[in-house]
């Protein structure tokens, strides 16, 4: 049953280099007839914080932020690939495919990363943490400039691009204003809101529709479901079969390791919510988030009393460096001595995120299936022991 599942596993991990490649025929003119491959590419499946409508000659945008019920906060785009287009007066009109694009923050670039995309984007707000060569490329020859910080916009640089659009995040309006006035189109980009790992790769469609590559979007897309759903099924269907006794599971015969995540910042311990993108892809790498039944979705601020207090029920803990140094057993203790109480400390099931060592910053709201085989191999390590983890690794000790 394990070998099985395991060259299931291999064949869709082997699928997603094979299908991340934008095709040469890329539908960079505008929108295609009507066809099956086009409907898919407009069918949103698991994103809630946007929604495409065909029309005739051109499509209807809608965005919304997925965590909210207010439909007043919609707002609404006339993406067009022809000036003949017919559309509603009062209406943003974007022309598609688009020619200069300002990212306003780094995990909006993952889309156009995956489509291979970035000669549409001209602007960057922050070069920190990038590993992609060909940003740092083009940054150099001077194709992509940083425009400044939020609130502390370069306007000169910005005018000077000429961007045909503007992606910026609502939870951060600095300066924004600024912009609008100067007759920028600001398209908001919801994507960091979507709580489901899936829903948060389907933005990529959303950046195939500006970049006139929505066929090429849906296809990567469909191949990062696969991958993920078949992950996702072939652990569970393995833990199934396999019975363990744990400590932390005592009213359950199959082993679903328990996971602390975050770490202390000044007095309080951050971590996300049980309804968190994190939460959700420890579930479905067979284990149980220690805030799985928290219904909050964003960061939260904990007592450390609290979680010292059951620091020692968890088999894993998970953290995100952001240090320039790698984390180590020692660094921890330097930080706080009593890290050393935490069983996951003592028996060497310290997960590791080194943010400044991996792209995770700019690729992993498209790759929650790389993610998610990096959770597996910790967690179940018995499961996936020749796989080589990406982003999240077991601290050596």
């Amino acid at each position: 049953m394990k070998k099985i599942l395991l060259c299931f596993l291999a064949c869709s991990i082997a699928m997603i280099s094979c299908n991340n490649k934008p095709s040469e025929n890329s539908e960079k003119s505008g929108y295609s007839e009507n066809s099956e491959k086009t409907d898919s590419a407009y069918s949103i499946r698991y994103a809630q914080g946007f929604k495409v409508e065909r029309h005739d000659g051109w499509l209807l945008l809608e965005i919304s932020d997925p965590q909210s019920s207010n439909q007043a906060d919609t707002y609404r785009f006339a993406l067009v690939s022809s000036d003949d287009a017919k559309t509603p007066a009062d209406m943003p009109r974007i022309k598609v495919p688009v020619q200069n694009v300002v990212c306003t923050t780094t995990l909006q670039l993952s889309g156009f990363l995956k489509l291979q995309a970035l000669d549409y984007i001209s602007g960057i707000m922050s070069a920190k943490r990038l590993f992609s060569p060909t940003l740092k490329q083009y940054l150099d020859q001077g194709k992509i400039v940083k425009v400044g910080k939020e609130g502390d916009f370069d306007v000169e640089l910005i005018l000077a691009s000429q961007p045909s659009a503007i992606l910026v995040s609502l939870s951060k309006r600095g300066g924004f204003d600024k912009l609008e006035d100067l007759g920028f189109p600001l398209i908001p980009y919801m994507g960091y809101q979507e709580t489901s790992p899936l829903a948060q790769a389907e933005w990529i469609k959303f950046v195939g529709l500006l970049t006139g590559q929505s066929q090429e979007a849906d296809s990567i897309f469909n191949t990062i479901e696969h991958s993920y759903l078949s992950a996702r099924d072939s652990i569970q269907s393995y833990l199934q079969t396999t019975t363990a006794e744990t400590p932390s599971s005592k009213d359950s015969t199959t082993y679903r390791p328990y996971v602390l995540y975050g770490k202390l910042h000044g007095d309080n311990w951050y971590a996300m919510g049980g309804e968190s993108f994190i939460s959700k892809i420890c579930k479905d790498a067979g284990a149980r988030y220690f805030m799985v039944e928290d219904n909050r979705t964003g960061g939260v601020n904990l007592d450390f009393e609290n979680i010292y207090a059951m620091a020692n029920n968890v088999d894993y803990w998970i953290i995100q460096n952001k240090s320039h140094t790698a984390l180590t057993y020692q660094s921890l203790l330097e930080e706080d001595e009593r890290y050393a109480d935490f069983r996951p400390w003592k028996e060497g099931h310290i997960v590791c995120c080194d943010m400044g060592q991996t792209p995770i910053n700019e690729l992993s709201p498209m790759e929650p299936d790389t993610i998610l085989l990096d959770f597996i191999h910790a967690f179940h390590p018995e499961f996936m022991n020749d796989y080589h983890p990406k982003y999240y690794q077991n601290i050596s000790r």
